[in-house]
């Protein structure tokens, strides 16, 4: 019984987490403005082609659909929040989901940087490759998905331990990721 209440708890938190963040940014989003997101205190407001949907897992806080050119080209942008790990854990996780191309190994293929959002330290890991996801993965199963890219970034706000995970097809992560930047430098205090 406690089980199940505690659980149900956790379910309702996750859903009332999300609706709060994802609620406030649908006119904006009908506008043509992109959402706002918040992260501690912090807010950002997206590229309006990012398309905000309804989380595929109750360990994601927000998911967006960045468009592609083509049939199943799009990239899916993720925030967790409080999955815990440390960077190097979670690094080393990231790198094991992803086989190098031929004749490379992880370390040629995948940069790690640190980087700023709202003036606090994170860590940015890009790699390309072909991505071998999870079997419960929601998006793509356990599917192993070749030319693919991810910049995931472990960012600890003053609160709380956020992941932000944008992946996808090669190309179509390129044409994002200028954009992608510009969204996290713009993180500011409310």
């Amino acid at each position: 019984m406690r089980r199940t209440l505690y659980f149900a708890v956790l379910a309702f938190g996750a859903v009332a987490c999300n609706s709060t963040v994802a609620d406030s940014d649908k006119k904006g989003q009908e506008g043509g403005k992109g959402a706002e997101v918040s992260l501690d205190g912090m807010r950002s407001r997206t590229p309006a082609s990012w398309k905000e949907e309804t989380p595929t897992s109750s360990m994601r806080l927000l998911q967006f659909r960045l468009p592609g050119k083509g049939e199943g080209k799009d990239a899916e942008l993720v925030i967790f929040k409080n999955l815990g790990g440390s960077v190097r854990d979670n690094l080393a996780r990231w790198k094991g989901q992803w086989a190098a191309p031929e004749g490379k190994g992880l370390d040629d293929v995948a940069r790690v940087s640190d980087i700023k959002i709202g003036g606090r330290e994170a860590t940015l890991l890009d790699i390309q490759g072909t991505y071998k996801p999870p079997p419960f993965d929601p998006t793509y199963k356990g599917r192993p998905q070749p030319d693919f890219r991810m910049l995931a970034i472990h960012f600890q706000g003053p609160d709380n331990l956020y992941h932000i995970k944008l992946t996808g097809p090669d190309q179509t992560v390129e044409e994002h990721r200028k954009e992608f930047e510009g969204w996290l430098k713009g993180f500011q205090k409310e």
